[in-house]
């Protein structure tokens, strides 16, 4: 046994840039990988007032320890953009988590191109391309990439054919960059189930129906999903996996 105690703070020294890290589950987790002694990252696109107030409430416990980058992820030229701004401010990354996504129904008859290239640019191409841009400096840092995926992945969500099919997207590049990027950069996904309902989608009676669907009986949290990512981050010999974080839905039929 090691007369060294582990450290409360597992990643002291290390870089995590978080997209879409200034709200809901995207702050969890900053606030999550924050407090493992990272510094962390935020990107948003357009919540910039959240993002200062992470920034100040997280600065507060830490000076020093926040940057804030800003972008458009449908914008392919500005993703290496983000990997510079993140070593100027740090000089190095050493986490990149995939979380920014758009969600919304899309039926069939109904579907738009614009809708098309909203969803599979935010959950499929824009994930891809920050994690090429990012690969050099993971590479060099025996990093890794946690990505959010969606257990809809797997099981279609009815009325949004276009959003289920980027997120089929999404768990596949998990599996095929933890190939690629082997041994130097680990990469995992996190499938969260029902966490927080989007708003003004879901009627009581629909979160009813979902919520006999589910194993537990309740809704899971945002700290929940938070909790699984710091996991997989330090977790050295996990890679290729998708953990579903769900309450056990997805073993229903």
């Amino acid at each position: 046994m090691s007369d060294t105690a582990p450290s409360s703070r597992p990643l002291d020294g290390r870089t995590a840039l978080v997209t879409g890290g200034a709200t809901r589950v995207g702050a969890a987790i900053g606030r999550t990988l924050h407090a493992a002694g990272a510094h962390l990252v935020i990107h948003y696109r357009r919540s910039s007032a959240h993002a200062e107030q992470l920034l100040a409430e997280l600065s507060a416990l830490r000076p020093g320890s926040v940057s804030l980058v800003q972008a458009d992820l449908l914008d392919i030229e500005a993703l290496p953009g983000l990997v510079e701004q993140t070593l100027q401010a740090t000089g190095r990354l050493d986490i990149l988590v995939n979380n920014a996504s758009s969600f919304y129904p899309t039926p069939v008859g109904e579907a738009t191109p614009t809708q098309w290239q909203d969803l599979m640019g935010t959950n499929a191409q824009a994930p891809f391309f920050l994690s090429q841009a990012a690969a050099p400096q993971l590479q060099a840092n025996g990093g890794c990439i946690v990505n959010l995926v969606d257990i809809h992945a797997e099981r279609p969500h009815r009325q949004h054919p276009i959003y289920s099919m980027a997120k089929a997207a999404n768990a596949m590049l998990v599996k095929t960059l933890a190939r690629e990027l082997a041994p130097q950069v680990r990469v995992n996904g996190v499938a969260p189930g029902a966490i927080l309902w989007p708003e003004n989608f879901f009627e009581d009676a629909d979160r009813l129906a979902i919520l006999e669907r589910i194993p537990l009986g309740r809704p899971g949290t945002t700290q929940d999903i938070a909790d699984t990512v710091l996991f997989l981050v330090s977790s050295d010999y996990v890679t290729g996996q998708i953990i579903a974080v769900d309450g056990g839905r997805s073993v229903q039929q």
